[in-house]
């Protein structure tokens, strides 16, 4: 902290900091030693005669060092040795062994040194290492091998233990402590622990020929797995049950005799023997004594599985040992009744055995007559554990395939998931009367039970199952994540066992690491190790020891030592609160570091006492020497100031201490000791309240509802107490480690203990609410009886005559008063910081935080116990309907404050404000109005007099009149409050996220919620949820209604109003139709698309729910029996007007023409895929009257006709060849006709001018597609072309553009590319139109704004072009496809450029009109300069505004495909001709080559072609001019051989179809210019090609 605190504190001279203590023994005369050294003490690690200092990165070590050889063999502390071997390397952790040490650096790397004659170094071929010296621990698996990064070292006598960053063991040096599959030693390479590979690893510790490991637990996916039933190795059952006469025999402790052979310590005889644990009735494990087990082996089969069973102890003991056990329960402050556990039981659950199978034969005689004798003695415990075995018994015996199976969910039909062992390794059952007193507490439940049940059990199993509630969150508080340290651990253990340092129960060896299930659930938090005994340090700040006790130094005498215990100073000094927060461990002695009363930590030992002159003393030998029967207080600890770690090794003790700078260590202790004891006080709330009211919940009727609020609030109560404890863990370790503000996650994560409380502190409002606590005073008195003096402790009142009831609501809110501390907490810390300083920003920040937290929570009490008490007064049926847990009462109008405008004069009107709705009573009647749809405003009181608020719900309006300004001022306020509140959301989400945040002085008139209508109407019982605006939806929103339909957009005034979709279920196809598209006023009005059930398509626009407008109707696929598409105009639903209608499969006709009201009326053109073409009028849907009718071999009747095809009347039949039959016809065409008139035979001079004409029945191009013109208009905010204002259509155009933006934005499926969004962008500006006279640059601004607006349909004009290039596609694809219709083609493109030509003279008014001239930008007299003596120029393209030239480069590119197609068909005899004369004129060899390079690209439109052409002719000039005089003068004699040349090399395809289209749409300026002429010279090339000869 010296660098966090420079400015704010003064300066920390070197030393105040990191002081170290030492001293040996305990006796009232010890005074430690205060050593020295230049700068601050950071760690201390201590061997069994040296020890190990790290100082501000770099290492001394002191003591006895042989292994210095000539060096320094010895030093004492106040003169340690630096190690100069690690000169630059900056070490972060040290460790010491017994007699060899070593380092960790902070890149993670290992150095050790000191005795190696067991590879405990890691380097081979050295009996010891004088100096630190680097150590490889390599990742075999990777290739090359890599470093693996350590964390922190762990040293025995002859192992070293290293944990990777990856959180895995390494292991090296000797003996069965390594946990390795190895029997060579000594292993001088590290090597990974592959036991407790997959595993998380938080912390390892060695002792002398022992290891300890603080592991993780599984996540429970892991944990949930059903462990083995056999050992994977021998296949022998890892559990036993035996049913004996006498007593029940349980064995758990199966031993692979795989891998024995590396056990030297171990006879072969020890390890085949199985130890048993003889199971007393309270469950509490009987260790089978030496005379009771058999020296022999012999083998007696149990269920055929040849498992050994040694003799068991008599009847005679078992009675004595329950006799024993029945006097310490009478001695239980609770006689008879079923205390819970004081350990942290993971689950209140129901299980009925912890997770192991106890399969048993059915001979119980015995078993019953012996627990049945001692139950009376024993009471309820011995009763619940016998049933709990007879349970299990029975269920073995009648399920034996179920019983089996450890860990099998429920273990027989329809039972709870049981307790599963944590993961895949073997694991020790430890001290089986832990075990057995968790499951005390569980309930049976199973139908069809037997006589040998007892009916008190059958009573249990009958009651209805109660869910479990877990009291500790599986995997921690789920926010919390790596932020703070786990609380779900295990302790695993491996190595020599002799002194029962392992904890699993017994003597034994074991060469790999095995868990001790006892500590699973007990939240350990670190572990140490001494020589033989092991240390276990809990978040409740309670020490589990185990191992050897021959001097004391386990904290207790209790016998056996092989299984963990509590140290006593917890138990018997837990009153004084006494909290140890760290351990160590030393070779028979425990150094315990805990709280003292005034936060200043103090000092435990416990074991041997040292005197003075006997230090040397063999450690053999330990039994001359006095020793601790319990932990005792140093004296001197009080004097050494904040001592922040202890350390202890051999002999020795050391004490880490720091000098209280600005009281800034002080205020870091007192917040941790704090969080310390708050948390052993959740814990005793947790085991003494919470556990039993859950248990009681099962046995009392507390009503469904209080039932799932009561299990809930343990939930919540779970949550916080889990992340107190993690909290706490979090605290403590940052005592140790770097104390600095940045590292408190309280401060950093803030929101993760303000949410957590919040979410308590409403489930205990909300139980309080509902009558929860008021429903658990009978259970309570029952079972805390008439003076809970418990609770009294708990609760910290000290109230007298309280009602149980209060006091439980007191005892809940108990963890609220933690929030003050935390703000005093915070506050006092930032004092020791200047107020400039970011640490005191920090601080302060905090401590607003929790106490504005803690001010909102009180407010919250204070709703949930008036809201309660409003309940309890509340005339009765309306209770149950609005009774809810989140629902708070605000006010209400009993004292009639409030009425209702215009009531009757016998009406009873009253008005209760909850939180969430306003309530209106009437008698027995009551309406609910949610506040999330409610708007309130005052009436003004000018004209009537009357203290009015007007309310406004979404389907009623009416008047509330208060007695006086004064309540409707109050009124007025509590409304608009709680509306607000409802608009922010629940408790849960607002509480401590609207903190700080200043309230409005009414509520937004705009907001987003949910509404169920309930009037009868269009809305009846459908619910909206969206935004709102005064009373009615406005903006975006879903409506659902009970029927299925469902419509998603935008509401404007209540109704459907811009995009939407709407999806109704068409019952009778079982499919549903779907509209996309724009609506007005609650209708589909608009462009859009509407999918129908029985396959239809209707792409187009609406108005008034109908098709009106143009639109697209696709009718069936082409795999179908009458697939159709119609294109057109649409007038209320049916066609009207003009459309094309392609009739694809059933006749392969496609009709283009007019219709009325559905059916076809007027001038058409009907062709069909056979090649006939017709064009006439229709009527009554059947061609009608006068008409053409064209065969595909050119036969051409004109005349009447009557029905489809049918020709009836006078008419002219012309064949191909040219002679016609005139007069009368009758009949079909193509199945025969009646023919009455003349033939004629016309002479060869005949005219052909009385030939028809095709199109002058046809519809005239003006007339086609008026629809589409018309929306484009409509869309610019005109009623018809050109009626309208300028500025209001570039107005029109930009809602248009932001609209759609906005729409693709909210529809990730529509979004749009990169490019698109530019193009945008760009058209969001509007082009300048004013200002001087029109110029080329104008003309060419809105050339390019044309060219990006046809790029995007999200435009009005891009959205016209996108349109008729679909019309004209549509019309001239596939059969449409028909020679006879170029022309109609050509003249319609033609009426395109003519009405878009409109559009945009109207958008830029400045544009002259078509034909008119641009100016030129040079001046006259340069004009007249340039044209005296020269002939008159044809006048060039780019200065004569034309519609072709504007807008045939954005249009005829698109319309090219199909328009080339026409021609190419028109022209196919022509074209044929003229490549036939081309190939063959290609034939003759080239008399004089030309170079010619012609350009490669496409063009479209003809002054593109004739561009092309004028490149040519540049081309060919350059040529010749370049072997020519440069005087040469082309002449048309000249230049026609020449490009008729050129033009059959190039060798054009379809050239008479290019030359056609340049015709028909060329600009009519540069018709007679020099384009027009080379155009004709290239026209005369083709014609001359066609009739050229060779001879």
């Amino acid at each position: 902290m010296d660098s966090q605190r420079k400015s704010s504190g003064p300066k920390e001279s070197s030393g105040e900091r990191g002081l170290l203590y030492i001293w040996k023994g305990y006796s009232c005369s010890v005074t430690p030693e205060k050593v020295l050294l230049p700068r601050p003490v950071l760690q201390a690690a201590l061997g069994t005669r040296h020890g190990v200092l790290l100082v501000d990165g770099k290492v001394y070590s002191f003591g006895k060092l042989p292994w210095k050889q000539s060096q320094v063999s010895e030093a004492g502390p106040l003169n340690p040795v630096l190690e100069n071997a690690l000169g630059g390397q900056r070490v972060v952790a040290v460790v010491a062994g017994s007699f060899h040490s070593g380092a960790v650096t902070e890149d993670g790397g290992v150095h050790m040194w000191g005795e190696n004659t067991h590879g405990q170094c890691g380097l081979s071929s050295l009996s010891v290492v004088p100096n630190p010296t680097p150590v490889a621990v390599l990742e075999p698996d990777t290739s090359p091998p890599q470093m693996v990064r350590v964390l922190e070292l762990a040293c025995g006598e002859q192992h070293t233990l290293a944990l990777s960053a990856q959180h895995e063991v390494w292991a090296w040096g000797s003996g069965c402590q390594l946990g390795l599959v190895t029997t060579t030693f000594p292993t001088w390479k590290p090597q990974k622990v592959e036991h407790l590979a997959g595993r998380h690893v938080l912390q390892v510790a060695c002792g002398a020929f022992h290891s300890l490991a603080l592991v993780r637990c599984l996540p429970s996916q892991e944990a949930r797995r059903p462990p083995p039933d056999k050992c994977g190795r021998c296949n022998q059952l890892l559990y036993t049950m035996t049913d004996k006469e006498d007593h029940v025999i349980i064995s758990d402790s199966h031993y692979c005799p795989v891998m024995v052979d590396m056990l030297g310590e171990a006879s072969a005889g020890d390890i085949d023997t199985e130890r048993e644990k003889t199971v007393a009735p309270n469950g509490e494990a009987v260790p089978t004594t030496g005379s009771d087990t058999s020296a022999t082996g012999t083998h007696s089969g149990v269920g055929g599985t040849g498992s050994q069973i040694p003799p068991y102890p008599d009847e005679q003991a078992v009675k004595e040992y329950l006799k024993k056990l029945s006097d310490s329960v009478r001695g239980n402050l609770l006689m008879l009744k079923p205390m819970p556990p004081s350990d942290g039981v993971d689950h209140l659950t129901s299980d009925l055995t912890p997770g192991v199978s106890l399969p048993v034969t059915t001979s119980s005689s015995g078993l019953n007559s012996l627990v049945s004798s001692c139950a009376s003695a024993v009471g309820e415990r011995v009763a619940s554990t016998y049933e709990a075995l007879s349970l299990k018994k029975m269920i073995n015996y009648y399920y034996p395939g179920v019983g089996g199976v450890p860990g099998l969910p429920g273990g027989f039909p329809g039972g709870p998931a049981e307790e599963s062992m944590q993961g895949k390794k073997s694991c020790s059952t430890g001290d089986i009367r832990e075990e057995e007193a968790e499951g005390l507490s569980r309930r049976l439940s199973l139908p069809g039970l037997f006589s040998q049940v007892s009916p008190r059990l059958l009573r249990r199993s009958s009651r209805a199952r109660v869910r479990p509630v877990p009291l500790t969150p599986v995997g921690g508080v789920p926010e919390a994540g790596d932020l703070l340290p786990s609380l779900q651990t295990e302790v695993w253990s491996w190595g020599r066992g002799d002194e029962g340092q392992l904890g699993h129960g017994d003597n034994l060896a074991r060469p790999q690491p095995l868990c001790i299930k006892c500590l699973s659930s007990k939240e350990v938090v670190r572990v140490e190790a001494g020589a033989r005994h092991s240390l276990a340090l809990t978040t409740q700040s309670q020490v589990f020891s185990w191992g050897c006790n021959g001097s004391g130094q386990l904290g207790h005498m209790e016998a056996p030592t092989t299984v963990p215990r509590l140290a006593k100073v917890m138990t018997s000094l837990l009153s004084e609160g006494i909290r140890v927060w760290d351990i160590s461990a030393g070779e028979h002695h425990t150094l315990l570091l805990a709280d003292g009363d005034c936060y200043q930590p103090i000092l435990y030992y416990s074991g041997q006492q040292v005197r003075e002159g006997e230090q040397e003393m063999p450690q053999e030998h330990p039994g001359g020497h006095s020793y601790t029967q319990q932990p005792v207080l140093l004296p001197f600890c009080m004097n050494l100031g904040f001592v922040g770690g202890v350390f202890a090794g051999g002999q020795t003790c050391v004490a880490l201490t720091d000098c209280n700078v600005m009281g800034f260590v002080a205020c870091l202790y007192e917040l941790a000791a704090a969080e310390r004891k708050f948390y052993c006080k959740l814990s005793s709330m947790k085991c003494q309240i919470i556990r039993p009211l859950l248990d009681l919940g099962e046995n009392y009727t507390l009503g469904p509802v209080s039932t799932v609020l009561l299990q809930h609030l343990a939930r919540c109560f779970s949550r916080l107490g889990h992340l107190t404890g993690q909290h706490s863990a979090s605290l403590t370790a940052n005592l140790r480690r770097g104390r600095e503000v940045k590292s408190l996650v309280m401060l950093e994560h803030a929101s993760l203990f303000l949410d957590t409380y919040n979410e308590y502190c409403c489930s205990v409002g909300n139980f309080l609410v509902m009558g929860g606590f008021q429903a658990l005073t009978k259970p309570s008195l029952d079972f805390f009886g008439k003076s809970p003096e418990l609770l009294l402790r708990l609760a910290e009142s000290s109230e007298e005559n309280i009602p149980l009831s209060d006091l439980l609501v007191a005892l809940f809110y108990v963890p609220m008063r933690h929030l003050h501390e935390y703000g005093r907490l915070l506050l006092k810390l930032g004092t020791c910081f200047e107020v400039s300083s970011v640490e005191y920003q920090k601080l302060q920040d905090g401590c607003s935080k929790f106490e504005a937290l803690a001010l909102h929570l009180k407010r919250k009490k204070k709703e949930a116990e008036y809201t309660y008490h409003f309940w309890k007064s509340f005339p009765g049926k309306m209770t149950d309907s609005l009774r809810k847990p989140h629902r708070r009462l605000v006010c209400e109008s009993s004292n009639k404050t409030l009425m209702l405008q215009n009531a009757g004069r016998f009406s009873v009107n009253w008005f209760i404000l909850f939180n969430d709705a306003l309530v209106h009573a009437q008698f027995s009647t009551h309406h609910v109005f949610p506040l999330a749809t409610l708007w309130v405003e005052p009436v003004p009181e000018e004209n009537t007099g009357l203290y009015g608020l007007k309310v406004t719900s979404p389907e009623e309006t009416f008047t509330l009149l208060a007695c006086s300004p004064m309540e409707k001022a109050k009124w007025l306020r509590f409304i608009n409050q709680a509306v607000e509140q409802a608009i922010i959301g629940t408790e849960l989400e607002a509480g401590p996220t609207g903190l700080g945040a200043g309230r409005r002085a009414e509520p937004p008139i705009s907001r987003t919620a949910s509404y169920t209508f309930y009037k009868e109407g269009r809305l009846k019982d459908a619910t909206y949820e969206g935004r709102w605006l005064a009373g009615k939806p406005n903006g975006r929103g879903v409506v659902k209604w009970p029927d299925g339909r469902m419509y998603t957009g935008t509401f404007k005034n209540g109704l459907e109003d811009g995009f939407g979709e709407y999806v109704i279920p068409n019952k009778t196809l079982n499919k549903k139709d779907h509209y996309q598209g724009h609506w007005k006023e609650g209708k589909m009005h608009g462009l859009g698309t509407f999918k129908y059930a029985s396959g239809e398509l209707y792409e187009g626009f609406f108005q008034d729910n109908m098709r009106h407008g143009h639109g697209m109707l696709r009718s069936g696929t082409l795999n179908s029996s009458s697939p159709s598409v119609f294109i057109g105009q649409w007038v209320h639903d049916k066609k009207t007007g003009y459309g094309v209608f392609d009739d694809i499969t059933r006749y392969g006709e496609k009709y283009m023409g007019m219709w009325q009201e559905d059916q076809r009326q007027g001038l058409g053109v009907v062709v069909t895929q056979f090649g006939l073409y017709y064009e006439g009028t229709f009527s009554s849907n059947r061609m009608q009257g006068a008409g053409v009718l064209l065969s595909e071999d050119n036969t051409t009747y004109q005349g009447e006709f009557s029905e489809d095809w049918t020709l009836n009347g006078k008419g002219v039949l012309t064949m191909a060849n040219g002679d016609y039959f005139e007069g009368s016809f009758n009949g079909e065409w193509g199945s025969g006709l009646k023919v009455g008139g003349s033939y004629f035979k016309p002479s060869v001079y005949e005219s052909e001018r009385d030939k028809s004409r095709l199109g002058v029945l046809a519809v005239r191009p003006e007339e086609k597609w008026k629809a589409v013109f018309e929306e484009c208009w409509r869309s610019l905010g005109c009623e018809a072309a050109g009626q309208g204002e300028n500025q209001l259509a570039w107005e029109n155009i930009a809602v248009a553009l932001t609209t759609s933006r906005r729409h693709h934005r909210d529809s990730p499926e529509l979004n749009l590319s990169r490019s698109h969004s530019r193009t945008l962008e760009s058209l969001e500006f509007i082009p300048q139109q004013h200002g001087g006279p029109f110029s080329m640059e104008k003309y060419h601004t809105i050339r390019q704004y044309l060219v990006k607006a046809c790029d995007t349909p999200l435009h009005p004009l891009g959205r016209l072009l996108e349109t008729l290039v679909a019309v004209y596609r549509m019309t001239y694809v596939g059969v449409g496809a028909n020679r006879r219709l170029l022309q109609q083609a050509v003249n319609e493109i033609m009426s395109y450029l003519v009405r878009i030509f409109q559009i945009v003279r109207f958008l830029f008014p400045d544009l002259p009109e078509e034909g008119g001239a641009i100016p030129e930008p040079s001046t006259n007299s340069q004009a007249k300069k340039e044209s005296t003596g020269t002939q008159l120029e044809s006048p060039k393209p780019g200065l004569v505004v034309s519609s072709s030239a504007l807008l045939l480069p954005v249009l005829l590119p698109r319309l090219y495909p199909p328009l080339f197609t026409l021609y190419a068909l028109e022209k196919e005899r022509e074209d044929d001709v003229y490549w036939d004369c081309v190939l063959r004129l290609n034939k003759q060899p080239d008399m004089a080559l030309l170079a010619f390079l012609g350009v490669q690209h496409t063009t479209f439109t003809p002054s593109d072609k004739l561009q092309v052409i004028q490149l040519t002719f540049e081309e060919i000039t350059k040529e010749v001019m370049s072997s020519l005089k440069d005087n040469f003068l082309w002449s048309m004699d000249d230049l026609f051989p020449v490009f008729l040349y050129v033009v059959l090399r190039a060798r054009i395809r379809n050239l008479g179809s290019e030359v056609s289209l340049i015709e028909d749409l060329m600009d009519p300026c540069v018709q007679h210019g020099e384009h027009g002429i080379m155009f004709t010279t290239l026209k005369a090339c083709y014609y001359q090609i066609q009739h050229e000869k060779i001879t």
